[in-house]
């Protein structure tokens, strides 16, 4: 069952150090040969991003980036076991340090209703685009892990008519 709910509040969030922990994921699909990623507005509409949000206590980190992105981009697929990376940044919104980590998400659905659909635009692109557009330097970085991961596998890939 999918809820049309985004969790709210901080009383559950998880920190290590003194860091925001947040989770993500980069959703992407390939369409007519090629890799697409989906991106998010952010709340306020000011920047495109990539889904992510706090890992809270009563949730494991897959479990924490599928909801964030369930809310926030309105999809669901299947998670990467590894991550794509770790990174310590500064929140441009409240100016804490935050701790992001982020995983692959080869989608297999996406929701026509979904929690913050009225709050945010999502928008399928090309890598290429989607780096240009990113305006946070660790999501670009996470971007190139991803792209490098799906390139260089000599396993047989869900996209490897994209490669």
């Amino acid at each position: 069952m999918i809820r049309l709910v985004s969790r709210t509040g901080r009383h559950l969030q998880r920190y290590s150090k003194g860091l925001r922990l947040v989770v993500g994921c980069i959703p992407y699909r390939c369409k007519d040969n090629e890799l697409e990623v989906l991106m998010i507005s952010s709340q306020n509409g000011q920047a495109m991003l990539f889904p992510k949000g706090g890992w809270e206590l009563d949730e494991s980190i897959k479990e924490a980036a599928l909801r964030e992105t369930l809310e926030e981009a309105g999809v669901v697929g299947n998670i990467d076991e590894d991550e794509l990376g770790k990174w310590s940044f500064k929140s441009k919104s409240r100016g804490i340090y935050n701790e992001g980590r982020m995983f692959a998400l080869l989608v297999t659905e996406q929701l026509e209703l979904w929690p913050e659909k009225n709050f945010r635009q999502r928008l399928w692109m090309k890598v290429g685009d989607a780096r240009e557009v990113c305006q946070n330097w660790w999501m670009k970085e996470a971007l190139d892990i991803l792209v490098d991961r799906l390139t260089s596998q000599p396993a047989p890939l869900p996209t490897e008519e994209c490669t």
